[in-house]
């Protein structure tokens, strides 16, 4: 199993929100690539960029910074979401080094949208659907709408994406806890794989997470943790590799 290091990326620094608010954010970094080299020589084979600037504009405001990322470390596969609306921008990230593209909001607000990328860029399209008591948050997480996470999920699984970020955000930052349960329940509902976000705090969240990867569950993102210490990355690391 993946442990998936998230870097937030803000004014093209690396900070952590709590529960998607602009307003509630901690600045870990103004090096985002120092942050990127910290988690990459301690053995991350992946990484999560969010960029939040262009989330909240719907359009790419730190791509700079995320091709200095890719660029500096072109073994490591990077996952990136935040303002991803259109097929040029993710032609613009894949042509920078970018392995996979996340798409949000559009993904749930524009039918067509995730079945005509997924075609067009295969093997590239990840779905992120951030949810709360079972229904996606769209707009940076602003508003709830009326969609089933799980029917949602099925749905993108049949156009053809790579996998589903799943964030339950009422734990998101907050350092709370893994919803296993939730996680577990999509896992199981679909065929494509399951990455779990939100809530990672300690070796034993991973540990949770680790004992559903058998469900289809291939990783785990960790954000605020390993900033602020609860959970030591390279111990993280390793003992999801056992899973």
């Amino acid at each position: 199993m993946l442990l998936i290091p998230a870097i937030d990326l803000k004014a093209g620094k690396c900070v952590r929100l709590r529960q998607g608010r602009m307003e509630d954010d901690t600045v870990f970094s103004d090096d985002p690539v120092a942050v990127a080299r910290r988690w990459v020589e301690m053995g991350a084979k992946r990484l999560h960029l969010v960029d939040l600037d262009g989330a909240f504009a719907g359009k790419p405001r730190n791509a700079d910074v995320i091709r200095a990322i890719t660029e500096a470390f072109p073994e490591v596969a990077v996952q990136v979401g935040g303002g991803i609306r259109d097929g040029d921008t993710i032609q613009a990230y894949l042509d920078a080094g970018v392995q996979y593209a996340i798409l949000g909001t559009r993904a749930v607000t524009a039918p067509h949208f995730v079945e005509d990328m997924a075609m067009e860029f295969p093997g590239h399209i990840i779905v992120g659907l951030d949810a709360k008591e079972g229904r996606v948050a769209i707009d940076g997480w602003s508003k709830l709408s009326r969609h089933d996470v799980i029917d949602l999920a099925r749905r993108f699984e049949d156009e053809g994406v790579e996998a589903i970020i799943y964030t339950d955000i009422s734990r998101d930052g907050m350092l709370q806890g893994v919803n296993v349960e939730a996680t577990a329940r999509l896992a199981e509902a679909i065929q494509i794989p399951v990455i779990a976000s939100g809530g990672i705090r300690s070796l034993d969240d991973v540990r949770s997470v680790g004992k559903i990867a058998e469900n289809g569950v291939i990783g785990a993102i960790t954000g605020r943790a390993i900033y602020e210490g609860t959970l030591d990355f390279a111990a993280g690391l390793k003992l999801a590799e056992q899973y």
